[in-house]
């Protein structure tokens, strides 16, 4: 009975704190114009409230989930939490734009905190039999998080300011750190006793910052140097990871463990392909379908709603099936869902929109929960938080992808003007071409997801 409550507080926890940080990331993107009128700032600095928490959180996923491993899970995701708390309540307070961008990349901090451990944690409770599914549940707590966030930020800023959205959450996680300070009463550290690689931490930080931020801005003079001296300086980091006896990433894992190396880069590259979709559709049904933000929003609710729906399901298919079937039809699915997106044109109605992104939904669904299952459950307990660490690592390097390479096609086709009336053809081609080629990119994914081997034996 002691095991049965233990798993039911770690589920409940972990899935309340899911459900918070991609609720706050998601409600803080409404917030900006606001922000923008309060501090008079520019569209570059604005983006940095946003890429301040991405680059934090890339950074320092590795690391944690190593010492997470050393020192406690637990310790590290509670104190995770109150890092993601304080962060908020003092960013409600923010005099200028600079002290914002700054407590938003200690909100990072915090998120790499919680993100690499909570999964790990799931999967230290969590038999294999019972896995996915609870996998599943705490991936829809995920996306419920990302479908309501921009819904509830926007009410809350109409109503009471931008700065009311952190200080609500804020006071949400500080509830969450109590009750998970007070509830989760073990202890997972199943690589207790070894030491952490300082020198491989440092190497790997700045490094993937650098990768991260010149793939982002590739488009200006230094972008390609950044990217450069990113993966010059990733490769030395490998390079001293296989000369140490306890590495703080387990690179081994890429070329000795079939299952974990093809189910990364199957991560990497769906999220590559398709966080593209709601860059595009959400200028698509404002300029081309005439819909206000609100309107847009609520139809690019359907794709996250469903996978919040369908991925405890897709999860416990995962204990049953091998995962890798399960997550490679949910891959195959959103390629058709992407091929269809090439299609779209001026006059494409509505509804056939809000069907092709209900399909994508329920393909993220059947391709996330047990895709992270197989990650999961691939490598051995001591190596759980490092896992959970990558797990994340991919999600992020592939959404700045996405971006990044929408953004290219769309500037070849448009330059430096705005949509207007005078371009949505331009526009229009530009997203076909850009689909297109995540199209392509799913369909190699869908190959890779294929072939990571098994499981199970």
């Amino acid at each position: 009975m002691a095991e049965k409550n233990l798993k039911k507080t770690v589920l409940a926890v972990t899935t309340f704190t899911s459900f918070l940080t991609p609720f706050m990331i998601s409600a803080v993107n409404i917030t900006l114009p606001q922000v923008q009128a309060d501090f008079q700032t520019n569209a570059i600095m604005l983006s940095w409230i946003a890429n301040s928490y991405f680059l934090s959180t890339a950074a320092f996923l590795l690391p944690i989930g190593k010492l997470a491993d050393i020192y406690g899970r637990k310790k590290t995701y509670v104190s995770g939490i109150l890092v993601f708390s304080l962060a908020s309540l003092l960013a409600a307070f923010s005099p200028n734009i600079e002290t914002l961008i700054a407590l938003r990349a200690l909100q990072g901090l915090g998120g790499a905190m919680i993100t690499t451990t909570g999964m790990a944690i799931i999967t230290s409770v969590f038999p294999p039999t019972e896995r996915g599914r609870a996998m599943g549940i705490l991936v829809a707590g995920v996306y419920l998080g990302i479908s309501l966030g921009p819904y509830t930020g926007g009410l809350i800023t109409d109503l009471l300011g931008w700065r009311a959205v952190y200080a609500i959450f804020g006071v949400l996680c500080l509830w969450a750190f109590y009750r998970s300070l007070t509830r989760l009463n073990q202890e997972w550290a199943d690589a207790r006793g070894e030491k952490l690689d300082w020198t491989g931490s440092f190497l790997y930080t700045p490094f993937l910052v650098a990768l991260i931020f010149g793939i982002s801005n590739i488009s200006s003079s230094y972008g390609p140097w950044l990217i450069l001296v990113g993966l010059l300086g990733l490769t030395a980091f490998v390079w001293w990871e296989l000369r140490i006896e306890n590495p703080v990433f387990e690179v081994r894992l890429f070329y000795e463990n079939r299952v974990f190396a093809f189910s990364n880069l199957a991560a990497l590259i769906n999220y590559a392909a398709t966080v593209g979709v709601a860059f595009f559709l959400g200028q698509y049904l404002q300029f081309v379908r005439g819909m206000s933000p609100h309107e847009a929003g609520l139809v690019l609710l359907v794709q996250p709603a469903m996978q919040a729906l369908f991925s405890p399901l897709a999860g416990k298919l995962s204990d049953r099936i091998e995962p890798r079937i399960i997550a490679s039809a949910g891959m195959a699915m959103n390629t058709l869902g992407l091929g269809f997106m090439i299609m779209v044109g001026l006059e494409t109605h509505t509804g056939l929109i809000i069907a092709n992104l209900a399909f994508l939904g329920l393909g993220f669904a059947f391709f996330s929960s047990p895709n992270t299952n197989a990650i999961m459950s691939s490598v051995e307990k001591k190596h759980l938080g490092v896992a959970s660490g990558a797990v994340a690592t991919m999600r992020t390097v592939g959404m700045v992808f996405s971006l990044t390479a929408a953004s290219l096609v769309f500037s070849l086709y448009l330059g430096a003007n705005p949509i207007g009336p005078d371009n949505l053809h331009l526009f229009v081609k530009s997203q076909s071409a850009s689909f297109t080629f995540f199209t392509l990119l799913a369909g190699f994914g869908t190959m890779c997801s294929m072939i990571r081997g098994k499981l199970r034996d």
